[in-house]
């Protein structure tokens, strides 16, 4: 019989809402470490039903990490919920019956788990275009002409290992660039969370703004920015820290035609948060807090039933310039009742008290409006109904807080000139 993961009444009331904590966001996580791992076992069946030419060296680094596993449990389950390990796990999946996907890269993921776990191993791999990507660690770019296929051999060495490829010795290194090695970049923000910059991985990103990698002086700026960020949230919002630190390890790089700061998150990619140049510490903060309510809220999804197929209703969303479907209504909705919450708390900031009185008395406002969009609609489910009844209970409580009558006038002058501008768009 198959367990089914479920999320606890106490994280369910928690989230809807708005927060949790990190208790119930580790419940989403289990929930997603779960989905990898069943991937991974659906990609090397679908493997050997479909005949791959890689069937044979997939089941060897499966059984390699299966092995490994036993030993260093710890280790292994950080390198398979690495978040482009779940999105190449689930576009293998989707790709295979048709004649595609990548399943050879599961010997990779192996070789990753070795390395980490400073454990010898012999593995084939794919190594297209002369590239060997080991996720969570770094590129390895190969000299010469090689094969598809080649040997590679993990000899464990202090701060990473030695790699035989294509009988060549390559030093990884697992704190910075050697020789044809581009390692992942970790920022440390506190003694016990660190963030990954991913800006290599193939599977990093699913959108078609996906940067290239950060030269050395931007990564020091997102360095500086995120400890800022890290300290604003550990200062103000110690919840959203929690969950932060629990929920996200990855950050990718980005590009945008804006001036102003672009992030996004996406469900195939749980655990980042994909950002353009980080702009300053407290934006940065603002960014995390954002893209965090939309991480809960697609990992929540994936577990409990929210809303009704899409019924193709378009609705107005006071954050965007297009209709929004109920889902993307309710993603809307909970990721700026999460805006709101951060600004709220810093309306006695004397650095940011006018500007956060004016985003606290809009967006408070904007999400408690959308909230009654979605009850009204008729296609949320059960489940759906209590969180967003839960979520306008909270926002309710907040529109009864004051704000200085500058503030407020502010607040409704963007609100309708947002309204406006929407509405001259569809006539």
């Amino acid at each position: 019989m198959n367990a089914v993961h479920t999320v606890s009444g106490a994280a369910f009331a928690g989230l809807a809402a708005g927060e949790g904590g990190a208790q119930a966001v580790g419940e989403l996580c289990a929930a997603q470490a779960s989905k990898h791992r069943l991937l991974v076992r659906l990609l090397v069946a679908e493997a050997h039903r479909t005949g791959h030419p890689h069937t044979a060296l997939v089941s060897r680094a499966y059984s390699v990490l299966s092995e490994l596993e036993t030993a260093f449990p710890a280790e292994v389950d950080r390198c398979l919920r690495h978040p482009a390990v779940g999105a190449w796990a689930l576009h293998t999946c989707r790709t295979l019956p048709a004649g595609g996907g990548d399943p050879g890269r599961l010997s990779a993921v192996a070789l990753a788990a070795a390395i980490r776990t400073r454990s010898a191993c012999r593995l084939e791999v794919p190594v297209p275009g002369g590239e060997l990507m080991l996720p969570s660690l770094g590129l390895l770019t190969l000299p010469g002409d090689l094969p598809e296929v080649v040997q590679a051999t993990v000899e464990p060495a202090e701060d990473g290992a030695e790699l035989h490829v294509g009988g060549r010795a390559h030093r990884v290194s697992l704190s910075g660039d050697e020789p044809g090695w581009q390692a992942l970049h970790h920022i440390p923000v506190s003694p016990d969370v660190r963030m990954t910059i991913d800006d290599l991985d193939p599977y990093r990103w699913p959108g078609d703004d996906v940067g290239e990698r950060l030269t050395g002086e931007r990564r020091q700026r997102w360095a500086a920015c995120l400890r800022e960020a890290w300290q604003v949230l550990l200062t103000r919002h110690p919840t959203v820290a929690g969950e932060l630190a629990a929920a996200v390890s990855v950050l990718t790089p980005v590009v945008t035609t804006s001036l102003e700061q672009h992030s996004a998150s996406a469900r195939d990619t749980f655990g980042t948060i994909a950002l353009s140049d980080p702009i300053d510490g407290i934006g940065m903060a603002l960014t995390l807090t954002h893209e965090l309510q939309h991480t809960k809220l697609n990992a929540l999804s994936e577990v409990v039933e929210l809303v009704a197929p899409d019924d193709g209703r378009r609705f107005y969303a006071p954050w965007r310039p297009d209709p929004r479907p109920v889902f993307g209504l309710l993603h809307g909705a909970y990721a700026h009742a999460g805006v709101a919450r951060f600004w709220r708390r810093h309306t006695d900031d004397p650095e940011h008290a006018q500007r956060a009185q004016v985003e606290f008395a809009r967006w408070r406002e904007a999400a408690y409006q959308v909230t009654g969009t979605l009850l009204g609609s008729g296609a949320l489910t059960e489940a759906g109904t209590h969180l967003v009844t839960t979520l306008r209970g909270t926002l309710a409580r907040w529109l009864a807080e004051p704000v200085t009558p500058a503030a407020a006038v502010q607040a409704r002058l963007r609100s309708e000139n947002h309204k406006a501008t929407w509405a001259g768009t569809r006539t």
